[in-house]
């Protein structure tokens, strides 16, 4: 090949490419960049609150799993029986359920059970004054709601996915994704 003055001896480049719909593109590879900016106070508030929330549901999601399963089993097998046999079938699933989360469960911090709560009615469609009224009696219920009370929480709180425990509804969705 003759030499010509217009092109140099580095006039050609060979890069990788990629095609994308018929066109031939030049790609490379960047080196990583890291931005990093002092946080403002409320964002690191938001943080530290996002950061608690989703720590919580992490700790109580599983046993708020359990309970939607062991709740909707129990209510499965009670629609066939009479009254007698319903208390004495209660009973013994509640023997077996204290011995199995009475340990862990009493570990939790306020504001974890304030979030087990929240997911025990998500996973159930039914809050936890309900739940405890249908099983153990309106008095019960009563007690503990007072309990519930007096360290600033509910067992009547609602669960709203969409507006008032969106970021819940998000944690849980995270979480699932790793059950699967």
């Amino acid at each position: 090949m003759p030499f010509n003055p217009r092109w140099g001896p580095n006039d050609t480049i060979i890069v990788p490419i990629y095609v994308m719909e018929g066109d031939t593109l030049p790609s490379g590879w960047l080196q990583y960049v890291f931005v990093t900016a002092p946080m403002s106070r409320e964002a690191r508030k938001r943080y530290n609150k996002w950061t608690r929330l989703r720590n919580a549901v992490y700790v109580t999601y599983p046993y708020a799993r359990k309970a939607g399963l062991i709740i909707n089993d129990i209510n499965f097998k009670m629609e066939s029986m009479n009254p007698g046999q319903r208390k004495k079938y209660l009973l013994s699933r509640e023997k077996e359920l204290k011995n199995e989360f009475t340990g862990p469960l009493t570990k939790l911090s306020v504001y974890q059970g304030r979030v087990l709560m929240k997911l025990i009615n998500r996973q159930t469609g039914n809050n936890c004054y309900e739940l405890v009224k249908e099983y153990r009696g309106g008095l019960s219920a009563r007690f503990w709601q007072t309990v519930a009370f007096f360290f600033g929480s509910s067992l009547r709180q609602p669960y709203d996915a969409a507006v008032e425990d969106r970021e819940i509804e998000l944690i849980v969705q995270e979480v699932e994704r790793m059950y699967r």
